[in-house]
């Protein structure tokens, strides 16, 4: 087992080139009419092209893309200056002082491809998530950056008893980013918590974390769910019924929410745990899934 380790790492912006635009899947959430979705040139399954991230507080990590978007061989390694692999769930650090976490964007706002880390790979890149050997998409766009925390893990050993007794999910926390941008797949944001939704999907409790960018125009107003509810009217319920009916167009039920069925307030929702986060939620210690590398 490797041991993760501790990088500088914050708020990078990953310099992608070429935009295409791309018809919107209509969201009964969103009222957005047209985005643009942040494409490479072609790329090769065996090619590989990095690209510099910039920020604020000088990351020390880089993005480099294997294969072509939208593939199922398409992978978004994380390196850092020496030029080795590095995984966005073990080695960036969560906690950046001030009550500020890292949060990875996995889904870019207004998009609905089904990226996300890839946990049993080794360095767990970005990855398109696949169901039958077929690319995932929503069936419409998510109107908010989703992503994870670092260095967070779900336990399913552990059942919550605030939460219907349901069992962790085994994968990262999920961070559901309010701010007005839209951002890229791999970049890294400061972001401070804010609310926190318990969905429960077929049994497994996955939270969602409600945060904002510290780089938003309205971070400095938003503290709270109080704050949210009079800066960003309805969002809250927005986002609930989101998570709530995705899954419908394909069959499925819809998902549940634990606390009942509405956001708790981050000083509600984060009390179990020394660090404020909730109590089946464990930080990782050991990396066990970069085993390999």
């Amino acid at each position: 087992m490797a041991t993760a380790r501790v990088l500088t790492v914050s708020n990078t912006s990953c310099l992608l080139s070429k935009t295409t635009s791309f018809p919107v899947k209509q969201s009964p959430y969103g009222t957005s009419l047209c985005f643009t979705r942040r494409r490479v040139a072609s790329l090769s399954s065996s090619s590989r092209r990095s690209f510099n991230c910039t920020a604020i507080y000088k990351p020390d990590v880089q993005i480099r893309e294997e294969g072509q978007p939208e593939t199922l061989d398409y992978r978004l390694f994380f390196v850092d200056r020496s030029g080795q692999k590095v995984s966005p769930w073990h080695d960036i650090p969560l906690q950046v002082g001030d009550g500020a976490f890292n949060f990875v964007v996995e889904i870019p706002k207004e998009s609905s491809a089904k990226m996300e880390v890839a946990t049993d790979e080794p360095h767990t890149p970005i990855k398109q998530d696949t169901k039958k050997g077929k690319l995932r998409y929503y069936p419409y766009n998510i109107n908010w950056n989703y992503g994870l925390l670092p260095q967070t893990w779900e336990d399913p050993t552990l059942a919550n008893a605030e939460v219907e007794g349901a069992f962790g999910d085994n994968d990262p926390v999920d961070v559901v980013e309010i701010g007005d941008s839209r951002r890229r797949i791999g970049e890294i944001l400061k972001v401070k918590p804010l609310a926190a939704l318990a969905m429960i999907d077929e049994g497994e409790l996955d939270w969602k974390i409600i945060a904002i960018s510290l780089d938003d125009p309205r971070a400095s107003l938003v503290n709270d769910i109080d704050d949210v509810e009079k800066h960003f009217p309805g969002t809250l319920t927005a986002i609930r019924d989101w998570f709530r009916d995705y899954k419908i167009p394909d069959g499925k039920p819809a998902n549940k929410f634990g606390l009942g069925n509405k956001a708790a307030n981050k000083s509600l929702a984060f009390k179990g745990h020394p660090t404020l986060w909730p109590s089946s939620i464990v930080l990782l210690a050991k990396c066990k899934c970069c085993k390999e590398a």
